[in-house]
């Protein structure tokens, strides 16, 4: 059947991430489920022809494809990281909170305890984001300026005895499970035979969502954080050279 004529449940039922793509064209997936994709295009006056390309990109993405970052050098890396953090903050995260705060709680008995303790991960996941870019980040844009001699040595020196690699990554093991109460509450996103669609989907994009966290955390601890190890002992080696020979 031509995908235009099947309805919007069925497509969700198809592949889920279709609810994401549907949500930032306008179309919230769980308000017009018996309708089909045509029929909501014309009454939110989409066009449709785009609207299948949208769908059809998405299908066609393979996310078990990783970016090779081992060779690539840390800046880029640091900017890979960053430009994750504004998916998670900006895309990801309001979607799922914007579907949680939709769930039915009379439907739905897990909908008050998503909508309690969601809004709080968030809040602290954001929080950990901003800390991360604010210092560890800022530090190793410092080592580097110092490799290359582009910073004070005042300024070196402060920040050297403030931070160091080995310490930023002892507190970074201590998120490494944030989704921990996330997975109590839903019992690890099982989804029981009786689960709305709408419930479904967000259970999908939790899990998707930890998978994501694992990929990142992986980079940090297995990529960057190795790299950033060997820039600040370098640092170190050139201090230690410029001050024999004061």
């Amino acid at each position: 059947m031509e995908i235009t004529r099947r309805k919007i449940t069925d497509l969700i039922e198809e592949n889920y991430v279709y609810a994401y793509v549907l949500y930032y064209l306008g179309i919230q997936f769980y308000e017009y489920s018996g309708n089909t994709l045509e029929q909501v295009c014309v009454q939110k006056g989409l066009n449709v022809r785009q609207v299948v390309q949208s769908l059809e990109a998405v299908g066609g993405i393979n996310t078990d494809n990783q970016i090779p970052l081992d060779d690539l050098p840390i800046d880029l890396i640091i900017e890979y990281l960053k430009h994750t953090h504004y998916l998670f903050v900006r895309r990801k995260l309001p979607y799922v909170v914007r579907l949680i705060e939709k769930l039915d709680v009379v439907s739905t008995p897990l909908a008050r305890d998503l909508q309690i303790v969601f809004p709080l991960f968030v809040e602290d996941f954001i929080g950990h984001i901003h800390e991360e870019e604010d210092t560890f980040f800022r530090y190793i844009a410092l080592l580097q300026q110092a490799k290359y001699k582009r910073v004070n040595q005042g300024q070196l020196y402060f920040g050297m005895e403030k931070h160091s690699v080995q310490r930023f990554a002892m507190e970074h093991d201590t998120h490494d499970d944030e989704m921990q109460g996330l997975r109590t509450i839903t019992n690890d996103y099982a989804c029981t035979p009786s689960a709305s669609q709408h419930l479904k989907v967000i259970l999908l994009e939790l899990q998707a969502f930890e998978r994501e966290l694992q990929v990142h955390a992986r980079i940090e601890n297995e990529v960057l954080f190795p790299k950033a190890l060997r820039l600040e002992r370098e640092v170190k080696g050139i201090l230690s050279q410029a001050a024999k020979l004061n």
